[in-house]
């Protein structure tokens, strides 16, 4: 169908289903704000740029600038970052690989975000992109090249607007315009990404940035209107209602908005600490565990959504290890369990804490996720009993019996070593109905 430039239209389409399919994916926020990599903890350090100008009148800013000023000195300024950004250790074919070990099946490369500065070459940001300085490489094109090949879709989130853009300043709509429509089509139409995660549409509504005569574009004439996966950060009223998928970051919509009730598939995003953008000063505390990521990524599914986990590289190019130990133990436990997460669809909610399902797409099958260790006999009160059913606990070959109890699903794991398991924090038992 022809999409028209309204959001009745628009939110006709439908999410492709790739993504309902993929359910996991990387985001990495990674800049010129990974050169300092600060920020008090629990804030975000790739707003670094915003806090050190002129110290903005909130309860961090002061910490920012007295950071700054102390590391680098009162005349320093934030885009003399620029040739301190050098990435000499980047190699996109690892971070690929990196990925697909931890079993994402894509990618949301961050190709600019508020500070206007951009991983790939564009005719909208002269003398501001990674191509024409600083490292002289185009991160975006690397990336999406070493994708060819693998199971890792190529993505980009892209803020809407620049906190210093001089005609952003003057006039926010005239700036989406003559600078934001024009570089998103660029964007789009050089990289053909799978994924468009908008970001910075908070302080105007979607009618100044001209989002839906942008979407329109993508949905009908745009090279990718076929696979391309835009968000709901298109205007200060749309999150949770409007565009693509609905996002949530850190559990939340935005600031006084609540996630309305549509039918859409939905995202969170979060750090695998407090920060998007690598914060040299966490430590081991603020990050999460794997199992911890592990459950956080069950129940998220186990709801209809998708889970985007950032990582955030250091200026020179790597990944910090914890946070590629954090991606490798997901990829482990997800070679033993991803039957159950991967093209999964929402099943009946639990009633028991510890125990999460999702379900195959034909409804044959249910995958039951336990967070405790099976032990003993489990009643499973949220499935009911039928004869012949075949059970599978994924990384065991124990057989194992259904047991009608009450008209209910009951198993007796009896006492299962823990060496006749190869998985840990979430056991799946695959019931096939």
């Amino acid at each position: 169908m022809k999409y028209e430039n309204n959001w009745e239209s628009l939110n006709q389409r439908e999410v492709p289903e790739w993504f309902e399919d993929a359910k996991f994916g990387i985001f990495i926020h990674w800049g010129l704000y990974s050169v300092p990599a600060y920020a008090p903890k629990g804030q975000y350090a790739e707003w670094y740029g915003y806090h050190c100008d002129k110290a903005r009148d909130d309860n961090f800013g002061p910490q920012y600038r007295d950071y700054h000023v102390k590391t680098y000195g009162e005349n320093f300024r934030y885009n003399d970052f620029v040739p301190m950004f050098k990435a000499e250790n980047f190699d996109a074919k690892q971070w690929v690989s990196l990925f697909e070990d931890a079993g994402a099946r894509y990618m949301n490369l961050v190709s600019k975000h508020h500070d206007g500065f951009c991983l790939y070459q564009t005719n909208y940001a002269w003398n501001w992109n990674s191509v024409d300085v600083g490292p002289h490489r185009d991160f975006c094109r690397e990336l999406k090249d070493a994708c060819e090949g693998t199971k890792l879709r190529f993505g980009v989130y892209h803020s809407v607007y620049e906190w210093f853009h001089p005609l952003y300043l003057k006039d926010p709509e005239e700036y989406a315009v003559k600078h934001l429509i024009p570089m998103l089509k660029e964007l789009v139409e050089k990289y053909q990404p799978n994924t468009l995660f908008t970001d910075g549409e908070w302080d105007h509504p979607s009618s100044v940035w001209h989002s839906t005569e942008f979407l329109q574009w993508l949905y009908n004439e745009s090279s990718v209107r076929d696979v391309i996966v835009p968000n709901d950060r298109w205007g200060s009223e749309t999150r949770g209602r409007l565009g693509g998928n609905l996002t949530t970051e850190y559990g939340y919509i935005a600031p006084g908005m609540e996630k309305a009730e549509i039918d859409r598939v939905s995202e969170e995003c979060r750090g695998i600490g407090a920060s998007f953008g690598w914060n040299r000063f966490e430590t081991v505390d603020d990050y999460l565990s794997a199992d911890a990521l592990i459950k956080m990524l069950v129940d998220l599914v186990s709801k209809g959504s998708n889970f985007l986990l950032n990582i955030g590289p250091t200026a020179d190019g790597r990944i910090p290890v914890i946070m590629e130990e954090r991606l490798r133990q997901l990829g482990k436990w997800l070679k033993v369990n991803g039957e159950g997460i991967y093209a999964s669809r929402k099943c009946q909610e639990s009633h028991d804490e510890n125990i999460k399902y999702t379900q195959s797409k034909d409804g044959k099958t249910v995958f039951a996720f336990l967070h405790s260790y099976p032990f003993g006999k489990v009643a499973f009160s949220d499935v009911p009993y039928r004869e012949n059913m075949k059970l599978t606990l994924f990384g065991c070959d124990e057989v194992f019996h259904a047991q009608n109890e009450n008209g209910k699903l009951a198993v007796d794991f009896g006492h299962l070593p823990p060496d006749k398991i190869r998985s840990e924090s979430v056991y799946t038992l695959k019931i096939e109905l």
